[in-house]
């Protein structure tokens, strides 16, 4: 059984806690797109860890991968792993992983970055600054750096070298920005090299032989559908493919691998940075649910927006993922209040469309039709079965059940691994 777990908005849905809770099922968990803009939170025994690169799965032990479609800034990742060890959790060679066909995160590639979006001024698209797209960039164009590179000298200097001709000519004359140095770049990422080597492996074999031999393993996305650089809010999106499919290019495992899609969705929407929100609350119900939910990002720091669930956007990714089954985080942010509005529908101009558009233009005319469900006021958080939760709490489950055409199989009621109310676990069928 093969599992992968999707953001279906956009992102910050809370695939952290949801994939190290499944991880207990899974043999190995393997990440397979973007970088360190990811931050995926999990909640131990009231211990908080924040992942932005490692897979949620190495709190259980699990054999963690990281594939080829991620972006890797090596320096972040040693960091993550000497984290982990601080705290007793292994994070070594036998149960961590890297595609030796990922890219690596340059120096340049945060500078440019950041020097672009200062450019931008206040058109600036909200990126984190870590040099993901830069990072992309260079893939698509052929002049990135591997990992298979790294531990390869002779290889690896000739094509630093290479990269910064152009690289500090873009830097110095484009943005009158300061140039890297070839020679202190080799020199960091050769002190990388030594203790990174031991983790680079073919791991598309690896995760096939795991798959050959009976093992469980789950596939791991970063953000959320509707920041898909395809499908997405383009251009406020981020730079790699998030939906369900890429699971198979950036791990490098079949289609006919996959036996489950299950996407996370928050009861309610948020976003982090500039682009469109059609369910946006802007008032006081807004703020309720930012502090309540402690809508904070957790690579960023940023405060997120809020607003109602939007089951447009969550159709969208129930069509574009193939979804099997729904996970409801956060249901216990919305408890007490009076009523609670999801939407079914945007009004464009004098018709009603169910469906997301592609134009930014034609989504900022767009306004939410909501229906209006009544709210409950009873504490869920030690709920652990579904028909045991308020009747309007399942009142609400069930019509997003019905407005989005897939059933829920796990609903989140606190942030800790025991706050969950597991309908289906997709690794023990019935």
């Amino acid at each position: 059984m093969n599992i992968v777990v999707i953001g279906t908005q956009w992102g910050d849905e809370g695939k952290g806690k949801i994939v190290d809770m499944l991880a207990a099922y899974s043999d190995m968990v393997v990440r397979f797109q973007g970088g360190n803009n990811a931050g995926h939170t999990m909640v131990v025994e009231g211990e908080q860890f924040i992942s932005h690169l490692i897979p949620s799965g190495i709190l259980q032990n699990k054999h963690c991968i990281i594939g080829n479609g991620v972006v890797v800034d090596p320096l972040v990742l040693l960091e993550e792993i000497d984290f982990l060890s601080g705290k007793g959790i292994p994070a070594g060679p036998k149960n961590l992983s890297i595609s030796e066909k990922a890219h690596m995160i340059m120096p340049w590639h945060k500078q440019i970055d950041l020097a672009r979006e200062n450019r931008k001024g206040s058109n600036k698209i909200g990126t984190t600054g870590r040099g993901i797209g830069p990072a992309y960039e260079d893939k698509a164009s052929r002049t990135g750096l591997r990992f298979i590179d790294l531990i390869d000298r002779d290889v690896f200097e000739p094509k630093i070298r290479e990269a910064l001709e152009e690289k500090n000519f873009y830097l110095t004359r484009y943005f009158s920005a300061e140039p890297v140095d070839p020679e202190s770049v080799i020199k960091m990422y050769g002190e990388y090299a030594g203790r990174l080597e031991p983790y680079i492996a073919d791991v598309s074999n690896m995760i096939h032989e795991t798959i050959e031999g009976g093992g469980h393993v789950m596939f791991e996305g970063a953000q959320g559908s509707h920041l898909d650089i395809d499908h997405g809010t383009y251009p406020f999106v981020t730079s790699s493919n998030t939906l369900a499919g890429n699971a198979c290019c950036g791990a490098g495992v079949g289609p006919n691998q996959i036996s489950e899609i299950f996407g996370i969705v928050k009861a309610y929407t948020t976003r982090v940075g500039r682009g469109p929100f059609p369910t946006e609350l802007t008032g006081e119900i807004g703020n309720r649910i930012q502090e309540k939910g402690a809508e904070f990002g957790a690579t960023t720091g940023r405060r997120r927006r809020c607003g109602w669930l939007d089951t447009v956007i969550l159709k969208n990714a129930a069509r574009l993922n193939g979804l099997t089954g729904l996970v409801i985080t956060k249901l216990d942010v919305l408890c007490g209040l009076e009523t609670i509005d999801i939407c079914t529908g945007y009004q464009y101009r004098d018709t009603v469309i169910d469906r997301f558009p592609a134009g930014l233009k034609q989504l900022d005319s767009c306004r939410p039709v909501y229906e209006t469900l009544p709210g409950w006021s009873e504490d869920i958080s030690a709920v652990r079965t579904l028909n045991a939760l308020p009747k309007n709490a399942i009142a609400y489950i069930k019509r997003i059940e019905e407005l989005v055409g897939v059933p829920a199989a796990i609903i989140s009621v606190g942030p800790g691994r025991e706050e969950t109310i597991m309908v289906r676990n997709p690794f023990n069928p019935v």
